[in-house]
């Protein structure tokens, strides 16, 4: 379990590096999941030992947003004070993520239905 933890937490230093290095404007976090995604894609699959650390990560997803409410609180009066553009943005953001993912569902199940014919 510990290396496969040393392996995530090293698949994200890559990320962060490579963003760095290459001055992308793209999240460090988000390149090294990337670079997780090709590697199981590439394997064929998830290892045991990662879907039992993934689940445990999950099973305490609620404690990582200790930090993000921290944050909001310490900006309340900029939030108050810019709350309609944030308010929209907000917003806007989520209808565009939905919209995606009605999108990409309706391409994977063409995909499907082809490959099965």
């Amino acid at each position: 379990m510990i290396g496969l933890i040393a392996l995530v937490l090293g698949l994200q230093l890559a990320g962060e590096l490579a963003a760095r290095l290459l001055q992308l404007p793209v999240p460090g976090p988000v390149i090294g999941m990337l670079l997780l995604f090709a590697a199981l894609a590439l394997r064929g699959g998830t290892p045991d030992g990662l879907s039992r650390l993934a689940n445990g990560l999950l099973s305490h997803l609620a404690l990582l947003f200790v930090p993000a409410g921290v944050g909001v609180i310490s900006y309340i009066a900029l939030l108050a004070e810019a709350w309609l553009p944030i308010t929209l943005t907000l917003l806007a953001s989520t209808l565009i993520g939905i919209v995606a993912t009605a999108f990409t569902l309706r391409l994977v199940e063409r995909v499907r239905q082809r490959e099965s014919d």
